[in-house]
């Protein structure tokens, strides 16, 4: 069984106060209705477990009904940090899951391709997430504003979601972040901290996350829904 886990219970702080991007409106559907499309679609996915706001669970729940994500098998509230709602959906998901998918809401151009791919990865190499290639020159800052050093951008990917992991590798991960009370800003670097390699798959398509209101035009023009 693959589980999907679709986490966006940010508190969305660069949109502006009591705005929640999940639920901003993107061509005809609100943002995380795009990725709850996607991953009812993907023919990879058995299940879904939907992390989100209090507030939201019941708009949630009636958005789900009147897209049809038959897939979607609970609804639940999200903790403070993006770990912390991962890992309570990492407890909500079917005991027979053998490969979780966790996703950032906030990303709409996900395709059930892309998931598929993913899962493949997973399957063969433990974990695998999206990413793409960094192309832009990029400069390290020490602090202030004056550059220390430039990166070989050769050697740089910008990593994304969605991200597949066997279920017990990401279970054992997420025990090392709290027991050592890291911070991690994704899944595959709780993976790293155990020393477990990460397997990139490169996605060539924008991935693009919605972050401030200036995204929402580019994620729709990406998405040819303008």
């Amino acid at each position: 069984m693959n589980s999907a886990v679709i986490v966006a219970a940010g508190k969305s702080e660069r949109m502006g106060p009591n705005i929640d991007k999940a639920f901003l409106s993107l061509g005809s559907k609100p943002v995380i209705a795009w990725s709850l499309l996607a991953f009812e679609r993907c023919p990879d996915i058995d299940q879904i477990v939907l992390v989100i706001r209090k507030e939201q669970i019941q708009p949630a729940k009636g958005l789900a009904t009147m897209f049809g994500i038959s897939k979607l098998r609970t609804i639940i509230q999200g903790a403070g940090k993006r770990q912390d709602s991962v890992q309570c959906g990492l407890k909500e998901v079917d005991p027979d899951t053998r490969i979780v998918v966790v996703h950032d809401g906030a990303r709409p151009c996900v395709t059930a391709e892309l998931i598929s791919e993913t899962i493949k990865g997973a399957k063969r190499y433990g974990c695998a997430v999206a990413a793409s290639h960094i192309w832009d020159t990029v400069k390290f800052v020490e602090k202030g504003m004056v550059v220390h050093h430039t990166l070989d951008r050769e050697k740089l990917w910008a990593v994304a979601t969605p991200q597949a992991f066997e279920l017990p590798l990401l279970t054992r991960a997420y025990k090392a972040v709290n027991e050592q009370k890291a911070t991690v800003t994704d899944d595959s670097a709780a993976v790293e901290l155990i020393g477990e390699p990460v397997r990139l798959i490169e996605w060539k398509r924008p991935n693009i996350k919605i972050t401030t209101a200036e995204d929402i035009p580019l994620a729709a023009a990406v998405m040819q829904i303008v």
